[in-house]
């Protein structure tokens, strides 16, 4: 079986839809506490860093897509143009306004945790980037990754659950993104409290059943769960966890989570979701797929059922803005898992 990658016209379309994103202003949706009349502003004027792709999440991780694209295939067709956009969203007075917006009272939740992770995710990739503009404007994103760094470390004790929904606020996603900020940064303070969240939290998990997926959903909260045990654990407690946790495997059970879903209205931005389901289901399924041995039966049904769902989706990353302006990015992760 020949395993689906990022090949140089695929990154070249995908950086096409980032760069033209990440500048869109409008339609957006703000998560924005007024406090009074003077609080009236523009998306731009609030994230001078993170304006565009309707709302700030999806305008970081696009960001993201466009550093790991710029990295894994420097002679894209857009370089210059990536580059010109990291000058101006990178600026130190655009990270600097960022920083004041979460200085700003009733902006503890802001993001939470969802946008957190992602902001971190992009650091960790320009911080691989061995270029002087790479590191320079990871030095400058540096004081905003490090604020998000502050909120989790005071935000994860005091959650006494995880959130374990198949949406934005699903814990273990933001965990297991965080993870890779903590390991490419060699922050191991930070990574020692996400490995320890993550093992209080889901370590004794069984026989998992998988109720999903849900009408909204673009997080399988059962794969998503793994995925993070994967990053928090050894390969060995990995293994022996992921055992327990989804004992049959090879009996393609449960069957939900070896089926695509069915997306029936791509421009209803909930129901578009479902698109995101697929494609962060085949993500996972292909980071699980790496931890069994190529003599393991198993592989190959996990391996099928991640194709299945990449094909369910991947031909519907860009159409109606409902799902162009972030799908992209988890089309990426699956492809580079």
């Amino acid at each position: 079986m020949t395993e689906p990658t990022l090949d140089a016209a695929t990154a070249t379309r995908f950086a096409a839809l980032a760069l033209d994103n990440i500048v869109r202003e409008y339609p957006n949706h703000p998560q924005h506490v007024w406090r009074d009349g003077s609080d009236a502003r523009t998306p731009r004027e609030l994230h001078p860093a993170f304006f565009g792709s309707y709302d700030w999440h999806s305008c970081v991780h696009m960001h993201w897509l466009l550093a790991r694209i710029r990295r894994l295939h420097p002679g894209v067709r857009q370089r210059a143009a990536i580059a010109a956009r990291f000058d101006e969203h990178f600026a130190t007075e655009a990270i600097a306004a960022e920083c004041a917006y979460l200085a700003r009272p009733q902006t503890q939740s802001f993001e939470r945790t969802y946008g957190w992770a992602w902001l971190l995710m992009l650091n960790a990739e320009l911080s691989r980037h061995e270029s002087m503009e790479g590191k320079l404007w990871s030095t400058t994103l540096k004081p905003l990754s490090s604020e998000f760094v502050t909120r989790f470390t005071g935000h994860l004790p005091r959650a006494t659950y995880p959130i374990r929904v198949g949406t934005h606020f699903n814990s273990a996603f933001a965990m297991a993104l965080a993870l890779e900020y903590a390991d490419a940064m060699r922050d191991k303070r930070f990574g020692r409290l996400l490995r320890a969240r993550a093992v209080s939290w889901y370590s004794n998990d069984a026989d998992c059943q998988a109720w999903e997926p849900g009408g909204d959903d673009f997080l399988s909260s059962a794969l998503i769960e793994a995925e993070c045990m994967r990053r928090a654990l050894d390969a060995d407690l990995f293994s022996a966890w992921l055992a327990r946790f989804l004992p049959r495997i090879a009996a393609r059970d449960p069957i939900t989570l070896f089926t695509p879903v069915t997306v029936s209205d791509r421009t209803d931005g909930k129901i578009a979701h479902l698109d995101g389901l697929n494609l962060s289901r085949a993500w996972c399924w292909r980071s699980i797929a790496r931890t069994l041995r190529e003599d393991d039966p198993c592989r190959a049904l996990v391996l099928d059922a991640a194709a299945a769902h990449m094909k369910a989706s991947m031909p519907h990353v860009a159409g109606d803005y409902a799902g162009e302006h972030w799908l992209a990015t988890f089309a990426l992760l699956s492809l580079l898992a």
